[in-house]
């Protein structure tokens, strides 16, 4: 399985970032030399945006709530569920979010939880799904359950990113298919244009598309640089046989073209000039980087998409939220960054007109998948805080789907993840099933027209639009 490296050890020299390119088509199914003569990036018909909150999340502070005027503390001992809402910051609400009427739409089906903040205004292109079963409480194996659509082995990923089967199945004709900042990549069946660029910070992704002022430091890497096509020993002979000479010559073609495109201005949001300012304003930025916070991440996911840039960005959110002691105040500020960030997101492509369809936004062409690894136990423990719990929730956004819906539930004992009707979302406790991550995956990927059969369920139809 190949697993994309983290960039951020830095671009030794031209030779490295044009060996990351080498044996690939760097934009997608379109030849190297038509992007060349393009004179414009054009955004994709159809975009994706993968959110992950690391550490596994409270759900009564995020998608499934309950009234502490029901769950009160003298019936913990018969529900097992304990809110605790009061235990949290001043500045979280103490009940459940009901969201008020948005112009033009229904009133909200979807009741949040108090660390959702202004996100839950957008309740109208939302699907809730509550009652996911993790079948694990380990980390690294939730993270990649829900990242590649299938249990993993052990805590080995298995299959590719859902963003790498988009890219591999759709090939978009941008320059960078798929950003992954600072969440796991994989890709076990496509070809290298399909893997991700991944970057553990802003710098990173700027050190990938700036030119390089460092020259090349070894008497090999010259040599490698300058090959062309004459062999200098037999063991250039055998490369150039095997069409290596050939392939990195393309590459670094390829190289050349994205250094000189310039494609790293587009994040630099520090710029005096009229589009960084409106992106400082949009998403609360100071005038000096780097832009590594949350909302600045956000403005990096928007950028990539509204530019041209990429089809997909997988991007961490909000981290802190493996807390398991005295913590539901830092737990639920945390969420409410990450949450708060995601809105500033949503109103960005909610609010930019997509140039393919007269009166059509962004959000008209993207869909947003938000997801933890598990979440956190209903019942606070001897600390004051919450450990790992089976039962999750994610949220849906955006096109392909149903909105302003709710799927599935967790029980009023525990938050056992119920058993309904995958069909309906409805309990039956007769013929139901859990609902899965693949599950998940399976209706994220039916929602583009894509092949799902590697997730080997199907999809939540009713989600569906």
């Amino acid at each position: 399985m190949k697993k994309n490296h983290d960039t951020s050890a830095g671009r030794r020299t031209f030779l490295k970032a044009a060996a990351g390119f080498m044996g690939t088509t760097l934009f997608g199914s379109t030849p190297f030399r038509a992007f060349a003569q393009s004179t414009s990036l054009k955004p994709s018909d159809r975009c994706f945006v993968f959110v992950y909150f690391d550490g596994g999340w409270d759900q009564l502070l995020a998608f499934d709530p309950r009234d502490p005027n029901v769950f009160t503390p003298d019936r913990v001992s018969q529900t097992r569920i304990q809110p605790g809402y009061s235990f949290t910051d001043p500045s979280i609400p103490t009940r459940p979010i009901v969201p008020g009427k948005r112009p033009g739409a229904a009133l909200s089906n979807i009741t949040f939880g108090p660390a959702v903040g202004a996100l839950a205004d957008h309740y109208d292109l939302m699907t809730v799904v509550r009652g996911i079963n993790m079948t694990t409480l380990a980390h690294e194996e939730g993270r990649r359950y829900f990242i590649t659509g299938k249990r993993p082995i052990g805590a080995a990923a298995r299959g590719s990113s859902t963003a790498t089967e988009v890219v591999g199945q759709m090939a978009p004709p941008v320059p960078i298919p798929s950003i992954a900042y600072n969440v796991e990549t994989y890709n076990d069946r496509y070809p290298g244009s399909a893997n991700a660029l991944k970057v553990s910070k802003s710098s990173d992704l700027l050190l990938a598309l700036a030119p390089s002022p460092t020259q090349l430091d070894s008497e090999l890497e010259k040599q490698l640089v300058d090959f062309s096509g004459q062999p200098i020993s037999c063991e250039a002979a055998a490369y150039g046989a095997g069409g290596v000479g050939t392939m990195y010559s393309s590459s670094r073609g390829q190289m050349r073209q994205v250094i000189s495109s310039r494609l790293d201005n587009a994040f630099r949001f520090e710029q005096n000039t009229d589009e960084a300012k409106a992106v400082r304003l949009a998403y609360k930025l100071g005038e000096s980087g780097p832009y590594d916070d949350a909302a600045g991440r956000a403005a990096l996911v928007a950028t990539a998409l509204k530019k041209g840039i990429s089809q997909c960005v997988s991007i961490n959110l909000a981290g802190g939220l493996d807390t398991h002691f005295g913590s539901q105040t830092t737990h639920a500020l945390n969420l409410r960054k990450g949450f708060e960030a995601l809105a500033l997101l949503v109103n960005d492509l909610r609010n930019t007109p997509h140039p393919y369809k007269a009166g059509d936004t962004f959000m008209d062409h993207t869909t947003i998948l938000v997801y933890s690894e598990f979440a956190r136990t209903p019942l606070l423990n001897a600390a004051s805080g919450r450990d790992h719990h089976l039962t999750n929730s994610c949220l849906m956004m955006g096109a392909g789907l149903k909105h302003n819906t709710v799927f599935g539930r967790s029980g009023d004992i525990a938050m056992a993840p119920a058993v309904v009707n995958l069909g309906t979302g409805e309990s039956d406790p007769i013929n139901g099933q859990n609902i899965l991550p693949d599950h998940i995956i399976a209706t994220v990927l039916a929602s583009a027209g894509l092949d799902y059969s590697i997730t080997r369920v199907e999809p939540l139809r009713s989600l569906l639009a």
